[in-house]
């Protein structure tokens, strides 16, 4: 038996193990069990217990997934038993669920409970404890999914692009403090980079943000060491304790920059890739359950209170080709554009794979929800930039910045612009060169939906007639963007969210705000289809559908160096 077959039987068992039935009735519990108010009087042991909180994951109608993970006292032998108890109420009066489940070293004694036969659209309180020695964990909040008609609006705070390393969660803390019915994580939920890699700043020593272990992580205990160092974090513990969560993994979980069979940040001294994919992918599940029957296909849907089907999508792994790369593309003369075009524009490149594209253009075709959402790791919506200041910024972004690259990168915005409005106006004395100048196009991001777009028409002609919404991550800045086909008809819109801490385009500008006022600028007048990007800040968006509307509020936090989770509405967008 493979690897992979090894993989998904162990994912399948340790669901089966912990599946749960709701009972119809009602268990009380012993009254020095339920007496007091667990979340007020929580005071974890420092030897053993609940680190890492308790969380909840896809939640459906009548199911949700019930997690945490048990650290053993010294004294513990053999595998421990816990008591997951779920209820109606915050003190444990009417217990659903008092079922014993086991710990295991196999799964980095994490516990994941697949709890059926809830009421759809209803609030459950749910803890585990260990009889044997009084630990006992915080208590966590879920919530069951609305059916058709049970809801008017369903409200959705999207992240992604968590690094330990580069300041404080306090976008999950404002997350944890919103009003969403759940949140949507597209992805980059660790890094796997040590001290000194990407989001090393003056933070990470400040505020001891080091990841552990301190170099890159490879091997299994490797990612599992990472993610109990990002489970600890107050914020995000916070989150997790008082929401559900429904996740997907980008790159960030195994490698940067991640395809089928290989990864840019992988390299050959680090040993075979399926090994460290198949590690990650592991180490993903123990601690970020999916209700899936394969662990290496984490596809899949939910649809809410028939206004959202919710799609969630693997745009990175699990059947992705490698990116392009314009470096490859150059010659002496310049970019050979004809060669790009033609591998560029090749039919059967995929980001998604052959069996995921068919599950999305099926579920596209026969759901009935008034709006149809993926779950997207990256950008959707086309990022195309006039050629000459894509090559700028390539350059800045390689490292190559000086003040003379600074100077020439301002005074090119400032005459692409120029030329764009000069067109939307109408003004007839625009020559041919200057319109070539902003009409010579290339994709901004190969990484994304742009690298494929022969795959992405072929979704956009399912999706046609339908309300399409695309959310997305990844990019680690904030984006509102009309999706449109090669026809130019718009087909959907997308709603990208910035990053919880992530740095954006700023690290590559230097924080020069004047710079950075004048890219936003620039990309939303040379890209058509851009209508709002902002470059510098982290925050989430919240996303509340109705059946006459998608709204969107890009929301963003003052700081990452002091717990602070206040937020301010940047922007607001509307799609009916």
């Amino acid at each position: 038996m493979d690897k992979q077959q090894i993989l998904k039987k162990l994912s399948r068992r340790n669901f089966i193990r912990n599946s749960v039935i709701a009972a119809t009735g009602v268990t009380l519990l012993p009254s020095v069990l339920t007496s007091c108010n667990v979340d007020e009087d929580y005071i974890p042991s420092k030897d053993f217990g609940f680190f890492e909180g308790v969380a909840s994951f896809d939640p459906t109608q009548e199911r949700v997934v019930l997690w945490t993970r048990y650290t053993p006292a010294p004294h513990e032998s053999g595998k421990p038993e816990i008591l997951l108890d779920v209820a109606t109420d915050q003190a444990f009066n009417e217990v659903l669920v008092s079922q014993s489940v086991e710990v295991d070293t196999i799964s980095d004694n994490t516990v994941n409970v697949d709890v059926s036969n809830l009421t759809s659209n209803t609030k459950y309180y749910y803890r585990f404890r260990n009889e044997s020695n009084g630990a006992i964990s915080i208590v966590g909040e879920t919530r069951t999914l609305p059916a058709a008609g049970e809801a008017t609006e369903v409200k959705m705070a999207v992240v992604s692009c968590a690094n330990y390393q580069s300041g404080l969660f306090n976008v999950y803390g404002a997350v944890a403090e919103s009003d969403a019915d759940v949140v949507v994580h597209l992805g980059d939920y660790i890094y796997e980079y040590g001290l000194g890699g990407y989001g090393t700043n003056t933070l990470t020593v400040a505020l001891d943000r080091i990841h552990h272990p301190k170099d890159e992580i490879i091997t299994i205990d490797d990612y599992r060491a990472r993610y109990r160092q990002y489970r600890r974090d107050e914020q995000l513990q916070k989150a997790h304790q008082l929401k559900p969560f429904i996740c997907v993994w980008d790159d960030h979980e195994i490698a940067n920059n991640a395809y089928e069979n290989g990864a840019q940040n992988h390299q050959p001294g680090e040993g075979d890739f399926e090994t460290r994919k198949l590690n990650a992918i592991q180490a993903w599940h123990e601690y970020l359950p999916a209700r899936v029957e394969d662990n290496a296909k984490i596809y899949r849907n939910f649809e809410i209170a028939g206004i959202v089907n919710l799609m969630m999508l693997d745009t990175r792994i699990v059947g992705r080709d490698r990116q392009l790369n314009y470096n490859d593309y150059l010659t002496p003369n310049g970019l050979d554009a004809a060669a790009f075009l033609t591998d560029w524009q090749t039919p059967n490149r995929t980001i998604l794979g052959s069996e995921q594209r068919s599950w999305l253009m099926s579920t596209l075709r026969t759901s009935s929800a008034t709006w149809q959402v993926l779950g997207n790791q990256v950008l959707m919506g086309k990022m195309f930039l006039p050629a000459e200041l894509l090559l700028v910024v390539s350059q800045i972004a390689a490292g190559n910045a000086s003040p003379e690259l600074f100077a020439q990168l301002t005074a090119l915005i400032t005459q692409l612009v120029s030329i764009k409005v000069r067109i939307r106006q109408g003004d007839t004395t625009v020559s041919d060169a200057e319109r070539a100048r902003v009409e010579t196009v290339l994709p901004y991001n190969l990484d994304a939906w742009d690298g494929y777009p022969v795959e992405r028409e072929m979704i956009y002609a399912v999706a046609a007639g339908k309300k399409l919404i695309s959310l997305a991550g990844d990019t680690h800045n904030a984006w509102y963007s009309d999706l449109s086909a090669a026809s130019g008809n718009k087909v959907g819109a997308e709603f990208a969210a910035s990053s919880v801490s992530s740095p954006g385009i700023e690290l590559i500008f230097g924080n020069n705000a004047e710079v950075l006022d004048g890219v936003e600028q620039a990309f939303t007048t040379l890209i058509d289809d851009l209508h709002y990007l902002n470059a510098s800040d982290r925050g989430y968006v919240m996303a509340t559908f109705s059946n006459s509307e998608a709204q969107a509020d890009w929301r963003f936090v003052r700081t990452l160096a002091a717990k602070n989770t206040t937020t301010t509405t940047d922007y607001t967008a509307s799609e009916g």
